[in-house]
Formats: C-alpha cells, structure tokens, sequence
C-alpha cells in the first residue's frame, strides 16, 4: 500500500489540476474542452481514488464541493471592506446630476465602467493564500451571514485561485452576485411542479434561498451561478482601475460580465442603457438596470462614500415592468409607524418573474386622484422591481362600477380613532396598537437594533395575535413554555429565541434609540443622538432647539423627534422597557468627550488603520467624521495619494495632519491608537 501511494498522490494531483482547468474554461471562458462524460469521468476517478485514500482528501479539492455537514444556524461574519447599497433612479436626470458631482469634485478626466446591474443575491468570499476560506451574505453591509460550505458548492466558484497568468494576492476579498439562469429557473420550477410543490415566484428568491439553506446538499441542488464584479479588499492591490480588476478576477478564475463597457460620455452610457434595456428579455439573467462606476480606484478613495452607499456608484434602473389586472376588494392596513395604507387585493398576474396578487394605493389621496374602486381593471407595475402599484385605472366603457373608496374613520387594528396628516392617515396608537406593536417588535429586535436572533417578522406577528406580547416589554418576561405554544416551536427553538432576548437586554444608546422606532431616527441620526446626549434620559427631555444642535438633525425632524418622546404612551413603554427589563450600556464622559465639537475629514491611504476605522476612531471619541471640507472642518487627515479634498483645505485655511502627526494628535488627546 505504502509502495502505491506516490503514484495515487501524483495521479490526484493530476486530476484536480485538470478539472479546476477544465472548471475554468467552462464558467468562466464559456469555451469547453471536453464534454460532460469525458468531464464525468474524469471526476469520478478522483473520487475513487481519495476514497481509497482518505489522508490524501484536501479541503480544496474539487470533491469536497458538497459537504456532509448540517448546521444549526448561519455564524455572523464581518466583512473586509463595507458592503454598500447603491443609490439609484431611473431617470437620465438623475444620472447626469451624478456625473456633474463627480466632475466638479474630481475634474472632467474621469471614466466609468458600466456594467449590467445583475438581481441576484450578493455575497463576499474570501481566499487566503489562494484557497477559499470563507464567505458570506451581504447582511447589513457590515456583518453577513457566514455561508461558506453552501457557496464551496457553486461549480463556477474556484476553491483555489489561478495564478497562471496573475500572481494570487496572499489575501482576497471579492464582491458577486449570486443568481440562477432564467432557463434554469424554469426548468427547477417545472420539477417543483411536477413534484406537487410550490414553486418559486423569480430567480433571485430561488438563488437567495439557495444559498441560506442549513444543508450544503439542499444548496448543492440549486442550480447555482456567480458573477464576480469587485475586489473589496485585497493585500497586495496590484490594480488601479476598476477594468484591470475585471480583467485581474478573471485571470484568478472568477467569472464575470462580458458586457461591461469603459466609458467617459454620459449619453454613451444612456444609449448603453437603453440598448440593455431593449435586449432585457432576451438575457440570460434577470437584471433591472445598470451600474456607473468610476474606473479609477483612487479616485474612489478620494470622493468616498455616505454610511449608506458610495459616492463612485450608481445604479440607473430600468421603467418598472407593467401588467393589467382586476381590483378584487381594496382594505386598509396598518404598518409598523401607524400609517393606513389602502391595499388593492388583485385578481393574481405575472409581473416581472413575480406573480402579484396586491398592491399599494399609498394613501387617500391617491386614490381619490386616480379614482380606483373595487372592480376596476388597473394597470400594476413594480416599483424599482420590487413594491407592487397599481399605476392607473383602464377605461372600460359601459360597465357599472363600485362604490368610492373611502379611508376608515377609525383604526382597523384597534379602533383608535385615526388622524388625518397631510395626505396620510395615521393610527396614533403607537405601542399599543396591536398591527403597529408587531410590526415595532420585528424592528426593535432587527440587526441595526438590539439584533434579536429568531424575532423575524412571522414570530413578531404570532408573538402579538396570540396575546404573548401586548406592549414592548412583554418581549423581556417571555417564558419558553409560552413561546413553545406557538406554530414552529420547539423546545430548543423557543430556548433559543428566550436567551437571544436576554442577551439583548444589554445594549447600547445608539441601538435603543433606533429600535423604538422614533420619526426620522435611522442609523445615523441614533448614533448622532447617543453621541451628544449621552442618556436616553436627556434625548427624552431635549427640546426642538437643542435637537437642532445635534449635527444632521433639522428642525422638522427635531420636531419629530420632540414629539415622539412628548407622548405620554411612548414615554410609558420606555419607562416599562428600562423597568428591570433592559439595560443600557453607560457612555463614559472620558470616552467620548476627547474630541468633542471637532470636525475631522480623512483623504488619501493610511498605512495604521483603514479609512472607515479611522473614521470610526474618531466618532467613538465624540468627533464628526465627514467627508466632505468646509470651513467647519477642523482637521484633514492627508494620507498617501491624496487629492483635491487637501487642496480645497489649504485654500480654507483649515490644518492639515500627516498620518504620523494625527496619531501623535490622539496621544496627546490621551487616545491610543
């Protein structure tokens, strides 16, 4: 036995270097060698022979694609570099006034790369050394969810990359997007239905469910694709531009769009649109639009990016698809704010990949100015693609139509009588509200909030309906026999949503404030307000003058949030909430008044931290870290290729840290780097 092994060691080796070649030049060159039986065979050989010698199985062998093991939850994973959102509109408008910010920012010589905007799921994978080691959903754009295994199924990933024709990086972080092909989504639905089971309403929802599957075999069976389209992070970065980084992805083997396109001219990149737009159907993959970006990396760095997407990216989408349909019954629905929302049931149409059977009539309104009634043929399309409308009303001469619609008088959840705000009609029942309090308990337990592992949505609505939790502090005296009556618990299960709870009752200002659901308060704001207040106590009792105070609060939404805290109910479900039932983590004055009232704005490359965990050094010390430079800004941080963000502040006057002179700027303050 000893005597075959170098033999059985060489001839493994030989078969997985053909196979990942011959992997790569079917997902990612599209221009195959052999054919799927010559394939097959060759991959059964390697099986037999890594059966007969197990010690010789190698983590990043082509077999180990699919893995046995069954996992009790999804690991939380923090990403290389932020996963942002892009901003985006469908108008030229829109785009031309992004290309003008950008200009007057950084000059006219400036290209983009255009690409299709892909509607999948979008995940982050990791290599180290070459060899895949982790990856993740996008999540918050922070944290994701650590699916690893299910992803080391996707044939089109490399578990080892190509350094062929471009050295590996020793560490990479990329960017793709997670999709099924349209041909094989008919072809997965047509077996779902042939097996009596419900099949699924688009592509993306069939790859996104594909991928959060707890079994890496379910995941294996999901006809599962990846397109690569940006490093997040790598060490070293041997390119500059976004084109050499396309071209650098596919030499390390990732596939990746072939329609993406270098441009400079904004009517080149619209005619771009339009000819995608034209040709949509007739695609592979589902997309609802295309993505601008810059093509020069530093110049990204240079203009940078807001907490919630990059300054460098937009996203152009694609006029919404439409269909024609029959209003079955119009009701109004109470959401998690208090807003009564008419909702038009619909006689069930395809819409885009998505069978739609109701849609939103916003408010009265609208539904006054485009007179829809019970009955009605309506016109509905879906707005960025995704949120059901119904644009108009079709003409039908001589047929008799139902009565006007008209807004309940009083809350339908709860009876409250209902106010009237603007075009808007609001439930001003707030917590005890029995639509609104499910709909504030999913929130209060979501993941920019206290991150209450197991509170989805579903179990916030079932937590409400069967009378578990009548106001927010219900949540905290939750017992597992209780939460084991209701529909999907178990006895593990409801353990775990209890001690998820109990683990969330120690959180900080900043998450408190946001999970309330205060008017107008989103990440940001909370974070702001936690930072100059320092207690809920004090957000409670400021004033609309000192809420102005507070940098990016205005006085509409100071008075929001005035009004929030003013009301004798909200007040009483905080008082009840910090009743023994939640605590919050003390801001200590000594760390976060270091560098209170200064204005910092970093530029450039920094060797000692990335630019968002110098930003966010700062902020935990009270500073604001912004990214553009006015005359309030008190500091620029000029790191290594740095731009027209130091110009601008030598022009102002305003100081000006080299990267040694800022972290001595922080010993001094008494912070250690």
């Amino acid at each position: 036995m000893t005597a075959k092994r170098p033999s059985a060691e060489d001839r493994i080796r030989e078969l997985r270097t053909a196979i990942r070649h011959h992997d790569y030049l079917y997902h990612v060159k599209d221009a195959p060698e052999i054919s799927d039986d010559a394939y097959d065979v060759l991959f059964r050989e390697l099986k037999s022979l890594e059966a007969k010698h197990p010690e010789l199985v190698t983590p990043d062998s082509p077999t180990q694609r699919v893995g046995g093991q069954v996992f009790d939850r999804f690991p939380s994973m923090e990403h290389a570099a932020p996963m942002l959102s892009l901003d985006s509109d469908k108008e030229a408008s829109a785009l031309r006034r992004f290309d003008e910010r950008l200009r007057k920012a950084l000059g006219n010589s400036i290209s983009y790369v255009v690409e299709p905007k892909f509607d999948g799921a979008s995940v982050e994978i990791v290599y180290e050394e070459g060899r895949l080691v982790r990856a993740a959903t996008r999540g918050n754009g922070r944290v994701g969810e650590g699916i690893t295994e299910n992803v080391r199924t996707i044939r089109a990933v490399p578990l080892t990359l190509r350094s062929a024709e471009r050295k590996a990086p020793a560490f990479l972080s990329v960017r793709g997007e997670v999709m099924i092909s349209i041909a094989a989504f008919e072809k997965l639905n047509e077996q779902l239905l042939a097996g009596e089971r419900e099949p699924f309403a688009n592509p993306r929802n069939a790859a996104a469910g594909g991928l959060r599957q707890l079994d890496p075999r379910v995941s294996a069976r999901r006809p599962l694709e990846v397109l690569v389209y940006d490093i997040l992070a790598a060490t070293p970065l041997d390119v500059a531009t976004q084109s050499e980084a396309l071209n650098a992805l596919r030499q390390w083997g990732f596939p990746t769009t072939d329609m993406a396109v270098q441009t400079s001219d904004v009517d080149a990149i619209l005619t771009y649109h339009e000819d995608l737009h034209a040709r949509r159907d007739d695609l592979e993959y589902e997309i609802d639009g295309v993505v601008i970006k810059l093509d020069d990396l530093a110049l990204r760095d240079e203009v940078g990016a807001t907490s919630h997407h990059p300054r460098w990216a937009y996203a152009h989408k694609f006029p919404p698809r439409k269909e024609v349909t029959r209003v079955m019954t119009i009701f109004p629905s109470v959401g998690r704010t208090g807003v009564v929302t008419p909702v038009a049931m619909l006689r069930p149409v395809e819409l885009g990949g998505v069978t739609v059977s109701r849609a939103s009539l916003h408010n009265r309104e609208e539904v006054a100015r485009k007179d829809i009634r019970e009955g009605d043929l309506v016109r509905v399309q879906r707005a960025g693609d995704v949120i059901p409308q119904v644009v108009e009303r079709v003409a039908e001469p001589g047929r008799k139509r139902g009565k006007r619609f008209a807004m309940p008088s009083k809350c339908p959840s709860c009876g409250s009588k209902v106010l009237e705000r603007g075009p808007f009609t609001v439930c001003p029942n707030s917590f005890e509200c029995s639509s609104q309090l499910a709909g504030r308990l999913y929130h209060f337990g979501s993941r920019e909030a206290l991150e209450i592992e197991g509170l989805g949505e579903e179990t916030a609505k079932r937590l409400v309906h069967e009378g578990l939790v009548h106001a927010l502090a219900d949540l905290f005296d939750l017992e597992v026999d209780a939460v084991m009556r209701l529909e999907g618990f178990a006895n593990k299960s409801a353990e775990n949503l209890v001690n998820a709870i109990k683990a969330a009752s120690d959180t900080e200002l900043a998450r408190f404030l946001l999970g309330l659901g205060v008017p107008e308060v989103g990440v940001a704001v909370a974070r702001d307000l936690a930072a100059y207040f320092k207690t809920i106590n004090a957000v409670m009792a400021a004033s609309v003058d000192e809420l102005t105070q507070v940098p990016g609060v205005g006085s509409k939404m100071a008075e929001q949030i005035a009004g929030f805290f003013g009301n004798r109910r909200n007040r009483a479900t905080i008082h009840d909430l910090l009743d023994g039932r939640v605590n919050i983590a003390p801001i200590e004055a000594t760390d976060t008044q270091l560098l209170d009232g200064l204005t910092i704005v970093f530029t450039g490359g920094l060797e000692r931290f990335s630019r968002r965990q110098a930003q966010e050094l700062v902020q935990l010390h009270g500073a604001r870290a912004t990214s553009s430079v006015s005359k309030e800004t008190d500091y620029v941080v000029e790191g290594t290729d740095a731009g027209s963000k130091a110009d601008k502040a030598r022009a102002l006057g305003v100081s000006i840290l080299s990267e040694e002179e800022f972290v001595a700027f922080l010993r001094e303050k008494g912070i250690e780097p």
